[in-house]
């Protein structure tokens, strides 16, 4: 098994309605279809305040069966988020715990490499850091030019800076659940017993942090 969940964005006719989607094909290649739209809810104090609260890691999602919000599939709320560590609960349609995802930034306490833990409710913990070790040290050891394409692209006023490396494999001991591969910025169910809501949440958590964040949107 390797079904796929990926983040795309519809423009809309009408403003309202929601344009991030999540798709998801249940084997690698196969055909997608739509399961879930994908809203980032505001606190009070409206966006202003959600830009300042997701500086410290703060993220809150709702994942809805259509695109005018009629039934919420799924919940993302933070729980704590503090010293480069956040935590996440994923929440059912009646509320009921589906798991928790925790974040914790390089140098934080995880080591060298942002450590991302999926705790599914009543399935093993599954822990993953963010790009191989050996592609570190190299994407280091080449720093000097990293940041000259930066500035390239600074002054020239387009393409994309250089990325390090943030391909994630997520494993329990046993088995290797879930991975997100940078090449199409989407992840993959590779046993049965993975929630995919779970994993769609991951995968919008994923997304929102580093240069193609979706929910940095000031309007």
């Amino acid at each position: 098994m390797s079904a796929t969940l990926r983040l795309v964005s519809e423009p809309r006719a009408n403003p309202h309605d929601l344009e991030h989607e999540v798709k998801y094909a249940e084997t690698e290649g196969g055909a997608s279809r739509v399961a879930a739209h994908v809203e980032r809810e505001l606190p009070p104090g409206g966006v202003p305040a959600y830009l300042a609260a997701r500086k410290n890691g703060t993220r809150s999602f709702a994942l809805w069966a259509d695109p005018h919000r009629r039934r919420r599939i799924a919940t993302v709320v933070t729980t704590a988020a503090s010293d480069g560590v956040a935590t996440y609960q994923v929440l059912g349609e009646q509320g009921e715990a589906i798991g928790t995802l925790t974040r914790e930034r390089a140098l934080s306490g995880s080591g060298l490499r942002t450590r991302w833990t999926v705790v599914q409710t009543g399935a093993p913990e599954a822990v993953g850091f963010k790009g191989r070790i050996f592609w570190w040290y190299v994407w280091w050891l080449l720093f000097p030019v990293q940041a000259a394409i930066v500035v390239g692209s600074l002054v020239g006023g387009g393409g994309d800076a250089a990325r390090g490396p943030r391909r994630i494999i997520w494993r329990t001991g046993t088995e290797t659940p879930l991975e997100f591969r940078s090449s199409n910025d989407d992840v993959h169910i590779h046993v049965e017993w993975v929630d995919w809501r779970l994993a769609a949440a991951l995968l919008l958590l994923v997304r929102s942090f580093g240069f193609s964040a979706w929910d940095d949107s000031k309007n």
